[in-house]
Parts: C-alpha cells; structure tokens; sequence
C-alpha cells in the first residue's frame, strides 16, 4: 500500500449523487516532500478516500423504511380519512418502478398529509403520519416519476394501493432483517 500511495501523490476522485448531471472532481496532494513520504499521512489520505468513495456510492442505495408502524397509523386513522372526497395522487403497483418504491411511498404520505390537514386531523394519530414522514428518506429519486405523473384517484382506491404499497414494503423490510440477522 505504501507504494501505491508513493507513486500516486495526486488522487483524483469524482464522487456523483443522486440528481447530479455532472460529477464533481476532488484533488488531494500533498504539498511537500515530508508530508508525502509520512506513513501516517499516506494512511489518513486513504481513509480519506476510502470515506468519500464510501459515501458517493452509498448515497445511490435508498434503504427500506420500517412501514409497519405506519400501516398501525394508517388503520387508526382510516375512518376520519374516509370522509375526504380529494382526487389524490395514487401510483398503482404497475406504475412503480423497483428502485421508486421509497418515492412512492413518499408521494402517498404526502398526499396522505393533505388530506389529515384539509379534514383537520390533529393529536397522535396525525402526528404519528408526520412522524413517518419525517424519517423516509430525504434522497434525490433519479429517474422516478414525480408524484404528479400518476393518476388521480378517489380516497377509496388511494388507501387501498397505499395499503398493498406499505404491506409490499413491511414485507420486505422484514425479509431484510431476517438475512441481516443471519
């Protein structure tokens, strides 16, 4: 490893994100002779690297959320929701692509939102659908539909695929940590 540091004192690295058209170029370099001969710095300067590559990479994986709690939230919440006749935003299993689950899911909670302030929902069972929200994954969905690209639909048919959509997604969430735990 040391050899590869000494004969390469310039590293170039070009991290993407989610949602970048073009890739950022990062240079490292050390200034002086004893700076790049240091074992010590030849090792930071690769856990360095090692962190950014680590990060760019990992930021294109969007985790499963744990939507069981939010399927408990979602049946508590049901009768006051019904009452709604808003034409809602509402993906069908067909429309989502495998890697725009979490997007979907994100555009049902948000329409979800909608309705509990329109019906002026309030206490814990609304604030259990804000609490769910707010811990989805925030990531750029590159090349998912945008929520409004799907067809509107009736509180009835929203619940249902968002009911399939969080039961899809409990399912494999549990799956995952089975193999985790394996």
């Amino acid at each position: 490893m040391t050899d590869f540091m000494t004969a390469l004192p310039v590293i170039l690295i070009q991290p993407t994100y989610p949602g970048d058209l073009q890739a950022k170029g990062v240079h490292f370099q050390s200034t002086c002779n004893l700076c790049r001969d240091s074992h010590k710095t030849q090792v930071w300067l690769c856990f360095l690297v090692l962190s950014f590559l680590s990060t760019s990479t990992s930021a294109a994986f969007v985790p499963v959320p744990n939507t069981s709690h939010a399927q408990s939230c979602l049946k508590s919440l049901k009768n006051a929701i019904e009452k709604s006749d808003a034409m809602l935003y509402a993906p069908s299993a067909n429309d989502v692509e495998k890697n725009c689950k979490v997007m979907s899911l994100r555009c049902y909670i948000w329409e979800l939102l909608v309705v509990i302030m329109e019906e002026e929902i309030v206490g814990p069972k609304a604030n259990c659908i804000f609490d769910f929200n707010a811990r989805l994954p925030k990531d750029n969905f590159v090349g998912c539909r945008p929520c409004e690209a799907y067809s509107l639909k009736n509180i009835t048919v929203f619940l249902d695929r968002l009911n399939n959509l969080l039961e899809e997604m409990t399912t494999q969430w549990n799956t995952l940590n089975i193999m985790n735990k394996t």
